[in-house]
C-alpha cells in the first residue's frame, strides 16, 4: 500500500471566525469548533474509516490543533510535532487581510509574504519534512494542523510551488486526503466538510 496523508484543519476559533491571521497565538476552539471536531471524530470512527487502525497521528503543538485531535478521538496515540505549526505571520499576527490591504494595497500573502515573520520558503521546507515523513513507510498518517500550513503541504505533496496553496481553500474542521493516482501524487479528497451537515 502506498502511504496516504489525511489532513485535518483544526476547528473554529474566535480569530478564524473573524478572519484574523492566527499563526503562533495559542487560541482555543470556540464551542462551535468543539462541536464540529466531535462530528468529524464520529465520522472517522464509522465505516469506512473505523477509527483508522494503524494510522500514525501527529499534531501541531498549538492548543487549537491539539484540542481538535482530542475531540476527534485520536489523543491517545498522537505525538506533537513543531513542523506542523501554522505560518509565523510576524507583524501581521491578529490582523485581517483587509487591515493588511489598507497598509499594503494589493497585498497577497502567497505572493508578498509577511513582515517580521516566516518566509513562504520556510513554511514549504517544513511541509517538505512532513511529506518525506508521510512517505517513509507503508502506513497512512493523520495530521492535525492549520489552514495556511496545510494548504502549503497540499501543494508540496503534489510537487508544486508552495504558492499553489492560494488556490486551494481549506475550512475549519475539514478532512482532506492526499494519496496517489497512476503512481503519481494526487488529491483524493479536499476540504471535505460533509460531516458538518
Amino acid at each position: 500500500m502506498a502511504p496516504r496523508i489525511l489532513l485535518v484543519r483544526h476547528g473554529q476559533t474566535e480569530w478564524s471566525l473573524s478572519g484574523r491571521h492566527t499563526g503562533r497565538t495559542d487560541m482555543p476552539l470556540t464551542e462551535e469548533g468543539r462541536r464540529t471536531a466531535r462530528l468529524l471524530g464520529e465520522r472517522l470512527h464509522r465505516a469506512p474509516w473505523e477509527g483508522l487502525p494503524g494510522v500514525e497521528v501527529r499534531t501541531s503543538p498549538l492548543v487549537r490543533a491539539n484540542e481538535t485531535c482530542e475531540l476527534t478521538g485520536f489523543g491517545d496515540r498522537v505525538k506533537e510535532w513543531d513542523a506542523l505549526m501554522e505560518w509565523d505571520y510576524g507583524a501581521y499576527e491578529g490582523l485581517t487581510p483587509d487591515r493588511i490591504q489598507a497598509m499594503r494595497p494589493g497585498w497577497n500573502i502567497w505572493r508578498d509574504g509577511v513582515v517580521e515573520g516566516e518566509a513562504l520558503a520556510d513554511v514549504a521546507a517544513r511541509a517538505d519534512e512532513v511529506v518525506a515523513w508521510a512517505r517513509s513507510a507503508d502506513r497512512d498518517v493523520l495530521v492535525f494542523a492549520h489552514g495556511h500550513f496545510l494548504r502549503t503541504l497540499g501543494a508540496r505533496w503534489l510537487g508544486l510551488d508552495p504558492s499553489f496553496g492560494a488556490s486551494i481553500r481549506l475550512d475549519p474542521a475539514s478532512l482532506s486526503i492526499l494519496g496517489w493516482a497512476y503512481g503519481e501524487p494526487a488529491v483524493e479528497r479536499w476540504n471535505d466538510t460533509g460531516h458538518l451537515g
